[in-house]
């Protein structure tokens, strides 16, 4: 029986050293490239965003880029070019061009990246045109991205055509500085909710919306838990009057 060492070929019973492997680059770890059509956006140290805990898992020394799809060239597959095609002849070539960001195809979804100030047109677009007749908005999601300069909070609504049985997501960025998003309200009334969700978790302020107040969280509660710069824990808030304690100091029961 023979064991592979570190100067002998795996399973040769010759004892012949093998070739040194090549000395890893050392900035390798420190800058990892994105994968193919990714827009790289930042880098992550460590899992979970934890640092200076001590870690000797190896977990801790992990680098990783940040990256979000990049924009797709058509053809884009399946009804998806059939969809934007319609959309940029009911919205005309230069409203198009004006409104739409990019194209972007991942995980076999479609979604279209729109300018912040033409969202209501194209939702209206395509919910009303016959060919698209996107009647149904299924909620609105809320996205944090600290590592995209001017890009840093996200809102994702997903439209779904009854009619014609098909889904698109619309994506609009606005910056920390100025996180404000025209509402669909008018467009889709039952966004009246979605969106007072987004803007209680994330701080997005959806302009013309009726109502904006929170809709989980506690009128007086500050901040929005759902960003990425939230605290995860320990944090000395007031709920409804009482006090939550930090948890290593909560009552234990066993």
């Amino acid at each position: 029986m023979t064991f592979d060492t570190p100067g002998q070929t795996g399973g040769s019973d010759t004892g012949a050293a093998a070739a040194p492997d090549p000395a890893p680059d050392a900035n390798a770890a420190a800058a990892p490239t994105a994968g193919s059509g990714e827009e790289v956006i930042g880098l992550r140290h460590g899992m979970f965003g934890v640092s200076g805990s001590g870690d000797t898992s190896g977990y801790g020394r992990l680098v990783r880029s940040v990256g979000l799809p990049g924009g797709t060239e058509p053809p884009y597959g399946g009804y998806f070019d059939e969809l934007v095609d319609l959309l940029r002849k009911s919205l005309s070539d230069k409203v198009f061009a004006l409104s739409i960001e990019k194209v972007v195809v991942f995980r076999d979804e479609l979604t279209l990246h729109v300018r912040r100030e033409r969202l209501p047109v194209v939702a209206q677009a395509l919910r009303d045109d016959e060919a698209l007749r996107f009647e149904l908005c299924l909620g609105v999601s809320g996205a944090h991205y600290p590592e995209e300069t001017g890009r840093e909070l996200h809102a994702v609504y997903h439209l779904l055509s009854v009619t014609h049985n098909r889904r698109v997501r619309l994506e609009v960025s606005a910056p920390d500085a100025d996180p404000r998003i025209p509402s669909l309200y008018s467009v889709y009334p039952t966004n009246d909710w979605h969106e007072r969700e987004t803007y209680d978790f994330f701080g997005i302020l959806f302009d013309g919306h009726p109502s904006l107040t929170r809709i989980t969280m506690p009128d007086d509660w500050r901040g929005h838990p759902q960003r990425k710069d939230y605290p995860l824990g320990g944090i000395p808030v007031e709920y409804k009057g009482a006090r939550i304690p930090p948890p290593d100091q909560r009552r234990a029961y066993s």
